[in-house]
């Protein structure tokens, strides 16, 4: 595989996690493609096809992304979550301008400088705040000093809010329309990190809809790598103006691939049926029976209401040396002392979690 002997956040190295698969709770990027996905992409290798996007199965795909949404949108697939956010960050944000988000956000601290690259030097601002969302009166502050600051500072130019947070806490429609409000005030273009969109509308039971452009979101960077596909990520302009020449950003960037309809294909089958909710759902209620185990035991803490599919636990090193020897396979996670991250998916077997909760209990 290529792995070698590198260390995973795990303390295991890249071949020991593979290896000790059983209750490896590390990441939903370690979750195969769903047997559907896999059978679209066959299907769609049948017989010739336009190349770079003008074939039926993109159009189909992208008609598909606008009913999810029930409005008119501009899509662009694309195959990784590092180019849909900076992408669209290129769009949103002029190469003077400053683009918000929470201080632990994933555009922030771990896609390199690729919102920076691809705008051509915005600088990215992180604001603390509880639970993975910035503090909206922060951000305003960071907003007025810049403004008042004039031509010495970034010039506010967009917001970007991720949704799953990186607490693994969801955004209710009302919260999302107090930044919208915020952008609007300030001028400002509102942006959304989806890489776990799916598990975010699972989580809120309300429609995609809602959390997007009813609440003022301008674009999304919607992904369903981590639900099922293998190269399933998309931008997605409610704001069609920000499309205008987005084409040539895309194509400029490598991302339009000449066989884009193995890229649609993957979105026709997880739409279909609403197969991306029900893959979601399935991870989020994983996530919430794990959550249980560590609810119960005395000297683990949970900081934050698990909303999705992830879980934070604070855990004792000792005791975290237990659980690993036992089996459990996660991360140690470096925002707070003691803090881990567990993360569950479409194909996390019930069995497993069974297991899981026997060992938590165990532990001492």
């Amino acid at each position: 595989m290529g792995t070698g002997g590198k260390l995973c956040h795990s303390g295991l190295t890249a071949q020991d996690s593979e290896q000790q698969s059983d209750m490896n709770f590390i990441s939903d990027n370690q979750a195969g493609a769903h047997p559907a996905v896999l059978e679209a992409i066959a299907d769609a290798t049948s017989g010739l096809a336009e190349g770079y996007g003008e074939d039926g199965l993109t159009a189909a795909a992208e008609s598909a992304v606008r009913d999810v949404f029930q409005t008119d949108c501009a899509v662009f697939f694309v195959t990784t979550g590092t180019a849909a956010n900076a992408l669209a960050m290129s769009a949103l944000c002029p190469p003077w301008g400053a683009i918000y988000c929470h201080e632990g956000a994933h555009i922030l601290n771990d896609e390199k400088a690729a919102a920076e690259l691809y705008t051509g030097g915005a600088r990215m601002v992180g604001v603390a705040g509880e639970g993975g969302k910035p503090d909206a009166a922060l951000m305003r502050s960071h907003m007025e000093i810049a403004t008042v600051h004039g031509v010495h500072n970034a010039k506010p130019g967009a917001i970007s809010l991720s949704n799953v947070t990186e607490s693994g806490t969801v955004y209710s429609p009302e919260e999302i329309a107090s930044y919208g409000q915020l952008a609007d005030e300030f001028q400002l273009n509102l942006h959304m990190d989806g890489a776990r969109f799916a598990n975010a509308v699972a989580a809120s039971g309300v429609s995609p809809a809602d959390i997007t452009w009813r609440a003022g979101v301008d674009c999304l960077s919607f992904g369903l790598t981590k639900n099922g596909g293998i190269a399933a990520e998309a931008v997605v302009m409610f704001n069609t103006n920000l499309a205008e020449d987005f084409a040539y950003r895309r194509k400029r960037a490598g991302h339009l691939w000449s066989k884009q309809r193995f890229l649609a294909a993957q979105w026709l089958a997880l739409l279909e049926n609403e197969l991306w909710l029900g893959n979601a759902r399935q991870a989020n209620a994983m996530a919430r029976e794990l959550a249980t185990g560590f609810a119960a035991h005395d000297a683990i803490r949970l900081p934050w209401s698990v909303d999705a599919n992830e879980l934070f636990p604070v855990i004792p090193e000792a005791l975290r040396g237990q659980l690993r020897e036992a089996g459990l396979v996660f991360y140690d996670w470096p925002q707070k002392a003691d803090m881990t991250r567990f993360v569950t998916h479409f194909g996390t077997d019930p069995a497993e979690i069974a297991r899981a909760l026997e060992v938590i209990a165990a532990s001492q």
